[in-house]
C-alpha cells in the first residue's frame, strides 16, 4: 500500500494539470493522498478536492506561516466546520498546524506569540473532536513538544521531520509518527537518513509535501508530485536493506495507526 500522508494537491502549481497529477498517482497505485488545509480560505477547497477522487482525504487547520493573516474568527470557522463534517469519512486530521521558527519575521515577539496561541487553540480542537494532528515543526521541535505535553491530543504526524534522535523519540513516545519524504533521498541529508534507518518503521510514514521538497531525481527544479511516493519508498527500502514490499507494508500500518480515519483502507 502506497500512501502520501501529506500533499498540498490544492496548490496553484497544480491548477493546469491536477487531473493528470491524480492520474499519475493512481497509475503508481497510490491509495491515499492526504490534503491538509493551510488557512480558512482553502478549508472548503481541500474538502471538495478530497471528495473528487477515491484516494483523496483531507485535514483542516491553519498553518503557522498563515497565522499572521488569520483572526480568531478563523478559529471559530474551523470549529464550525469540524463540527459540521464530524462524520465525514474523508476528514482524517487537523492540520497543517504547528510552529515555524525558521522565518525570522515570525519567530519572535508578537508574531511568535500569535503562532503559539493558534497552535494551542488548534490542539484543543483536536482534543475536542478526537482527531490526530499534522504538525509543522520547522526549527520548533522542542516548543511543539512543550505544548503537546500539556495536551491530550491523540497523536498524529510530525511532518517533514528533521530533528535529533532524542526529539524523534519524544514524538514517538507520544504516539506520533515522523513524516519521511523527498529530503531523505539526498545523500547529504545525513541526519534524516540516520533517522530513516535507525528508527523502527512503526515510527515512520511516507509523504511528499508536494509540490514542495522535491526528491533528488527532481533536482532540476521540477515540482514534486504524489506519484513520487513510489520511488521514495524504494529509497527508504534501499537505505534499510529491506524489500520495497515490506517497507510499504510497515509504513502503511503506521499511517493507519496514527490516522485512524484511513482505516477503511485494507493493508494487503
Amino acid at each position: 500500500m502506497r500512501l502520501d500522508t501529506h500533499c498540498h494537491l490544492d496548490a496553484t502549481e497544480f491548477d493546469l494539470d491536477r487531473d493528470a497529477v491524480i492520474a499519475r498517482a493512481q497509475q503508481e497505485h497510490i491509495q491515499a493522498i492526504v490534503i491538509p488545509a493551510v488557512n480558512a480560505g482553502n478549508f472548503e477547497r481541500v474538502r471538495v478536492l478530497a471528495h473528487s477522487f477515491d484516494q483523496g482525504f483531507y485535514a483542516l487547520g491553519i498553518h503557522p506561516m498563515c497565522v499572521q493573516h488569520a483572526s480568531e474568527q478563523d478559529l471559530h470557522l474551523l470549529h464550525t466546520l469540524l463540527n459540521r463534517h464530524r462524520g465525514d469519512p474523508k476528514l482524517v486530521a487537523i492540520g497543517e498546524i504547528g510552529l515555524d521558527y525558521f522565518v525570522p519575521e515570525i519567530s519572535q515577539g508578537a508574531p511568535r506569540q500569535k503562532q503559539e496561541f493558534f497552535y494551542e487553540s488548534q490542539l484543543a480542537l483536536a482534543c475536542e473532536f478526537d482527531l490526530p494532528v499534522l504538525l509543522h515543526i520547522r526549527r520548533s521541535q522542542d516548543m511543539v513538544l512543550k505544548y503537546l505535553r500539556r495536551s491530550q491530543v491523540r497523536g498524529g504526524i510530525a511532518h517533514a521531520f528533521n530533528g535529533s534522535m532524542q526529539q524523534a523519540n519524544q514524538f514517538v513516545e507520544r504516539g506520533f509518527a515522523l513524516g519521511i519524504g523527498g529530503a531523505m533521498t539526498y545523500s547529504r541529508a545525513l541526519q534524516i537518513r540516520r533517522l530513516a534507518v535507525e528508527l523502527p518503521l512503526s515510527a515512520l510514514v511516507l509523504e511528499t509535501d508536494a509540490p514542495d521538497i522535491a526528491p533528488a531525481w527532481c533536482h532540476d527544479n521540477r515540482r514534486n508530485e504524489p506519484c513520487q511516493v513510489a520511488e521514495i519508498a524504494r529509497t527508504l527500502a534501499t537505505l534499510r536493506g529491506m524489500t520495497e514490499a515490506e517497507t510499504l507494508f510497515e509504513t502503511a500500518k503506521t499511517a493507519l495507526r496514527v490516522l485512524p480515519g484511513l482505516a477503511g483502507l485494507a493493508v494487503k
